[in-house]
């Protein structure tokens, strides 16, 4: 197995806009020949949007894009302008002249980072679509990862700068890839560790705190706590799985988010993973989805170790400069 460019997987092109003044964003993942999809939506606190058509026993078979957002249900928005772009180009149903493509979103709250009245509009959409023409992916502070944060549990005073990440990784001719925007009530760890990347962090005294400790030692704030989250993210892959098998894979895939944040699948968070493939090469379902977990894990930590610092909040590349 080797690690490859995200954009060495044919067949998707990924673009994002951001207001980086007003911390917001969205990224696009492009499939315009249809992709075959899943979705696993694990937090008990979601703003999407065509999740449902995803469930095997529905008709549409092919998706054309996935859209990643800030801005909370407002940032929903943003994938009309995705649809503009995309019936503009003729791509998706053609239904008596007019395309109509499947698009489907999830989206975070960065509503408390920048100005909360700003989120990833129609506008927005059609420009990462026209910057995912270039298919030259960016990692950190653009997209959905603009306003990310993380380990949110004492307020955004102590929380830290995370972002938009991804993976790929290659066995013959099988690619998988995750892009994440990580946007957790609780910290990034290193996989299977307790190395911290991001989480909690009291400036004044340079030292980090752990979410899930903190919140067992506060039980009775937890109600009041951790509510501005959500991780979302999309596997994509060249497998030839059909439309269960890629529920399947975007299941599996969670267990990157485990493996890497604590904690994770909370009530408030909105934990959202899709998985989308271009059906080009035959392969074994639980194989791509071991892939996809690594591959997650990986997009995880890059969403965390690639931040800057911004908006008041510290990133991983500032403090561990101290």
């Amino acid at each position: 197995m080797k690690t490859i460019q995200i954009n060495e997987i044919e067949g998707f092109q990924i673009g994002s806009a951001q207001d980086t003044e007003n911390a917001t964003g969205c990224t696009v993942i492009l499939c315009k020949e249809g992709a075959t999809a899943g979705v696993d939506v694990r937090g008990g606190g979601p703003a999407t949007r065509e999740t449902d058509l995803l469930n095997p026993k529905n008709m549409v078979q092919k998706i054309h894009a996935v859209t990643l957002s800030g801005g909370s249900a407002f940032g929903l928005e943003s994938s009309s302008g995705v649809m503009q772009y995309l019936s503009e180009h003729e791509i998706g149903f053609d239904m008596k002249n007019i395309y109509i493509p499947i698009v489907c979103e999830a989206c975070l709250f960065d509503c408390g980072v920048g100005n909360s009245k700003a989120y990833p509009n129609k506008q927005m959409g059609y420009d990462a679509c026209m910057e995912a023409e270039k298919n030259n992916p960016q990692q950190g502070n653009v997209g959905a990862g603009t306003g990310a944060s993380v380990g949110k549990f004492f307020g955004p005073q102590y929380a830290m700068k995370a972002g938009l990440g991804f993976s790929a990784l290659q066995i013959g001719p099988l690619k998988v890839g995750a892009i994440v925007a990580v946007n957790a009530c609780g910290d990034i760890f290193y996989p299977n560790s307790d190395k911290p990347i991001a989480g909690i962090y009291d400036r004044n005294t340079n030292t980090r705190l752990f979410s899930e400790n903190e919140i067992l030692k506060a039980a009775e704030k937890m109600i009041n706590s951790c509510g501005m989250n959500t991780t979302i993210g999309c596997i994509i892959t060249n497998a030839d799985l059909n439309k269960a098998q890629m529920n399947k894979i975007a299941s599996m895939a969670h267990n990157g988010y485990a493996r890497c944040i604590r904690p994770v699948h909370t009530s408030s968070d909105g934990d959202t993973i899709f998985a989308m493939t271009s059906n080009k090469v035959p392969a074994e379902q639980d194989l791509v989805g071991i892939m996809a977990v690594k591959a997650m894990e990986q997009a995880i930590v890059n969403a965390g170790t690639l931040a800057d610092s911004a908006y008041g909040l510290a990133s991983y590349k500032e403090i561990t400069k101290e």
